[in-house]
């Protein structure tokens, strides 16, 4: 069964670090792409970043210079640096990874940016 756990969420201060964990069991995660996704209260659940299984990184354009997406292969992990961070930053941000076109989801971190 593939799972993926979340963690590292909190509250920061504006402009502050904070870096987040993704965990995936039950796959090796080597053949597979990973994403990064946020939802802001009332909002849609929004892409923020990508790394392929080749380890070629995609961003959306709010978090570029600002967010890194990283994969540890050996650990089955996927971290997300999140630097200079902004209040709209604020939101649940999940994992996921996509196997034979089923999406497998995280439960979320919380992760609110305010002063």
């Amino acid at each position: 069964q593939v799972q993926l756990v979340e963690s590292g969420g909190g509250l920061v201060q504006p402009g502050g670090s904070l870096r987040l964990s993704c965990a995936i069991s039950g796959v090796t995660m080597d053949y597979y792409a990973i994403g990064w996704f946020r939802q802001a209260p009332g909002e849609r659940r929004e892409f923020v970043a990508g790394v392929s299984s080749a380890g070629v990184e995609l961003y959306t354009d709010s978090v570029k210079g600002r967010f890194t997406i990283s994969r540890d292969n050996a650990r089955n992990t996927v971290s997300l640096q999140m630097n200079s961070r902004k209040p709209e930053d604020t939101g649940v941000y999940f994992c996921k990874v996509q196997i034979r076109r089923a999406d497998y989801w995280g439960r979320g971190t919380q992760v609110t940016v305010s002063s």
